[in-house]
């Protein structure tokens, strides 16, 4: 047995939700979608930006490293962009980055101008 419960978001658009409880009422259920949702864009979030597909550790607290670790990479990513003033995307300079780790080359972001720098 099922209910079947007919809401609406904030863009108006109609949503069909289909639940087993009946002991919790529709504003209970329909926050308690909103809230899943948006731990599923989080996750949908960590995936694209902080490259994390899969976890290395099973316990709490080696899921609890790799996310702090890659939000830290992802952050550093973010501030090279924003300090050079760097037309690249994120996605761009993190590569290149990644490539300065196993090559010794100098790569520069952006064009320095008056000094002669590349």
């Amino acid at each position: 047995m099922f209910r079947l419960l007919k809401l609406h978001d904030t863009k108006g658009n109609e949503l069909h939700l289909l639940t087993n409880r009946f002991d919790i009422d529709a504003d209970e259920i329909a926050e308690t979608y909103q809230s899943r949702w948006a731990i599923e864009l989080f996750f949908k979030w960590m995936k694209q930006h902080l490259n994390i597909k899969k976890f290395f550790g099973h316990s709490e607290q080696a899921v609890h490293n790799q996310v702090y670790v890659a939000m830290i990479v992802y952050c550093l990513n973010v501030l090279a962009q924003l300090n050079t003033n760097s037309e690249r995307s994120y996605l761009q300079i993190s590569r290149y980055l990644k490539a300065s780790l196993w090559k010794s080359a100098h790569i520069w972001l952006r064009k320095i101008e008056g000094n002669g720098v590349p």
